[in-house]
């Protein structure tokens, strides 16, 4: 028998935000080794346990090679059928003119989930499809995750997608706020390699000091680290801000002259003082006054905040806070500091700014950012009748049932659509409603090219990564189904369809027209790229204000009136807050969402869906460890086992996202074995940022049982 020769492939990791390089080698059709790339001037060969499991992800047995179409049986059960691409196409379109014809485009409805921005074919193709049907119903990941950051970018930059990146290799002192990069990799953060890069930090005498309910893996390696009360952190981003006007410690540097709202700013938080913080947040006042100060006068500082300060009920006010407080302490646009990138594909440059209130929720009121409407409002929308219900659904790279808050209230939602359709791999807790799913290529079976997270990464790069394998003969790639799509649905509408250019031209079309392309020294391309396989490095990021803000007049407003307007709302939350226990979220390293539990090597080990809790309040309720815990809410229970952990502070528990599966009529034979419970379950549609509609899904309230 001949054995196949041994192929060596350069590719980035796609699985997460860090885009780790990556060198593949494969025989004939099966990958053999995957390891870092040392080569790779972002990465420098670090990788985490998920770009080992591409190899499970490209050979899952269930994931979906055919169409399937959905269909009764014998018995009267659905189930899931295999059909060629040409029936589920024309399916459908057929239902998507159908419904456009009867109910107008608002009744279809389009959910995008968070691996979507990981597949750039789902970024350059979309429109093919969906500018024929400008649906006011339109939701994604964003508003179940960082919502507050684009909204916050938006008014102070001008540009939704302007966020400023932490500096981390050249800071003196680093405040992160409900972050574990040691888990995520970064998040609206680029930053492989993570562990290293914070070991130097401390190596030359700089500080990370970490503010998080849970002591988490990236607390662990803090100089210091506060356990704060859940949903409380604009109350202490907000004494800090106090601090530095009382104690004169505000300094604008070079953004002195671009910079409007100072006095209105120092006016809202005159009496918001660090005794009133630690009353709120339990960090004592000195430790506030003490952090204000050192951030001040650190030769470079950042403040940072994350998941934890996103998705909880003063969202938007707490990444509001975080840029006041890298403005006025002079951080914002200084080397060390928080700085804008220059990625060779400029989304800043090719994109909408976005937009804001423009239009609301039929049943909730709630207003949409960027043409889409907060996920919390999805289960409503299909089920509050009149014009513009929903009545056909679309989801691509989307798990809502599991990943956006009372999960079980959007599972019962979906079986009233009168026609579901998922662009998806898997048969999972979600796409197990649609009539017809439609599974692009695997991940190696594609070229890529990070649009998005060269926008957000902590060091200017260029990489593009080639297919390691072939397209399989009948296969579609995500962007030639969005392609097709379209052009099928354009025909029953008599419209004219959008001409299918492959993405890389695309790609390679912005890179020459970027700022390292033809008219540069750096003549940048795809073709350059595939030259450099491992990537080419453009450098350090650099201060580019006022030219680099996307206002009208290049200038940084900061006083924003609805942010001011919030604080108002957060004194009297801070005054009336509940009693009892608050639910958190946490994230592995093994994880990402809902969509890495199905491969083997991503969940050997203990099970990680628990519940940890304090050993005080173990003790307190007379528990013990290993019982199971009912933990109660508005909007429903779930039962997990207890563990009990010094990691959370008394008062907090915490179980980790996108576990709950298990369901009838899903393919997923290991996720199922480690089915765990969803968090989301519990989580509470209407328990919200009331600022911006983003779910708060961190800090819930709820009622523990034995």
């Amino acid at each position: 028998m001949t054995i196949a020769s041994t192929k060596t492939h350069h590719r980035v990791c796609h699985l997460c935000e860090a885009m780790c390089g990556l060198v593949i080698k494969t025989q004939g059709e099966k990958v053999v080794d995957i390891r870092g790339d040392k080569a790779d001037p972002l990465s420098r060969g670090h990788v985490c346990p998920k770009a080992v499991a591409l190899q499970d992800i490209h050979e899952d047995p269930d994931r979906l090679r055919k169409p399937l179409k959905r269909v009764r049986s014998v018995a009267g059960v659905y189930e899931h059928v295999e059909i060629e691409w040409d029936e589920a196409l024309d399916l459908v379109a057929s239902a998507l003119s159908d419904t456009i014809e009867r109910h107008g485009v608002d009744a279809i409805g389009a959910y995008f989930g968070n691996p979507s921005v990981h597949n750039y074919g789902m970024l350059t193709h979309q429109r093919n499809l969906f500018r024929h049907i400008r649906t006011r119903n339109r939701f994604s990941a964003t508003s179940v995750d960082q919502l507050p950051h684009h909204l916050v970018s938006m008014w102070l930059y001008g540009h939704m997608l302007l966020s400023p990146i932490p500096d981390i290799d050249r800071t003196h002192y680093f405040l992160m706020l409900g972050a574990n990069p040691l888990a995520s990799n970064g998040s609206i953060w680029t930053v492989p390699d993570v562990r290293k890069r914070i070991k130097d930090l401390t190596a030359r005498g700089g500080k990370l000091v970490v503010i998080d309910p849970r002591k988490t893996e990236t607390a662990e390696l803090a100089t210091e680290h506060h356990f704060i009360r859940p949903g409380t952190d604009a109350a202490f981003l907000l004494g800090l801000i106090h601090v530095l006007f009382r104690d004169n410690l505000t300094d604008l540097g070079k953004l002195a002259g671009v910079v409007d709202g100072i006095a209105e700013i120092r006016d809202a938080v005159s009496a918001l003082n660090p005794e009133w913080a630690a009353a709120a947040t339990g960090i004592e006042a000195h430790d506030i006054t003490r952090i204000a100060h050192d951030l001040a006068t650190a030769e470079a500082g950042i403040c940072y905040g994350r998941m934890g300060v996103s998705t909880q009920a003063y969202g938007t006010l707490c990444q509001w806070a975080i840029q006041v407080i890298n403005v006025i302490t002079g951080n914002l646009d200084k080397p060390g500091g928080s700085l804008f990138t220059a990625p060779a594909m400029d989304q800043v440059m090719n994109s909408s700014p976005g937009g804001f209130g423009r239009f609301r929720s039929r049943g909730r009121d709630l207003p949409e950012f960027n043409y889409e409407l907060p996920s919390a409002a999805l289960a409503d929308e299909i089920r509050t009748p009149g014009n513009g219900q929903i009545k056909l659904m679309f989801t691509g790279a989307g798990n809502p049932v599991l990943s956006t808050p009372n999960g079980r209230a959007v599972d019962e939602a979906l079986e009233q659509v009168e026609f579901m359709v998922s662009l998806d791999p898997a048969l999972n807790e979600t796409t197990r409603h649609a009539d017809v799913i439609l599974p692009p290529t695997s991940p190696l079976e594609h070229d890529h090219y990070d649009i998005a997270f060269h926008n957000l990464a902590v060091r200017n790069t260029a990489r593009y990564s080639q297919a390691v394998f072939d397209k399989p003969e009948g296969a579609l790639h995500d962007w030639e189904i969005f392609a097709e799509l379209g052009d099928r649905l354009a025909d029953r509408l008599g419209v004219e369809s959008t001409p299918r250019v492959p993405p890389h031209k695309i790609v390679d079309a912005a890179l020459k027209a970027g700022p390292y392309g033809k008219d540069s020294r750096w003549d940048l391309s795809i073709d350059k790229l595939l030259d450099n396989p491992s990537g080419i490095d453009l450098g350090e990021l650099q201060p580019s204000c006022p030219d680099r803000l996307q206002t009208a007049d290049k200038r940084i407003p900061l006083a924003i009136p609805e942010a001011l307007s919030d604080i108002r709302r957060l004194i009297s939350g801070m005054e009336i807050q509940a009693e009892g226990y608050r639910l958190i979220g946490r994230r592995h390293v093994r994880d990402n969402n809902s969509w890495m539990h199905n491969h083997r090597r991503l969940v050997k080990g203990p099970g990680r869906c628990n519940l940890l809790m304090h050993p005080e309040d173990v003790a307190k309720e007379g528990w013990k460890a290993g019982m199971t815990v009912t933990i109660k809410s508005r909007v429903g229970s779930i039962s997990a086992e207890l563990m009990p952990s010094t990691e959370v502070m008394p008062g907090v528990i915490s179980l980790p996202h996108g576990y709950g599966h298990g369901l009838n009529g899903t393919r997923s034979e290991i996720a199922n074995t480690h089915a765990g419970v969803s968090c989301n379950d519990i989580t509470d549609e209407q328990f919200l940022d009331e600022l911006s509609g983003n779910a708060a899904v961190n800090g819930v309230p709820v009622e523990l049982h034995a």
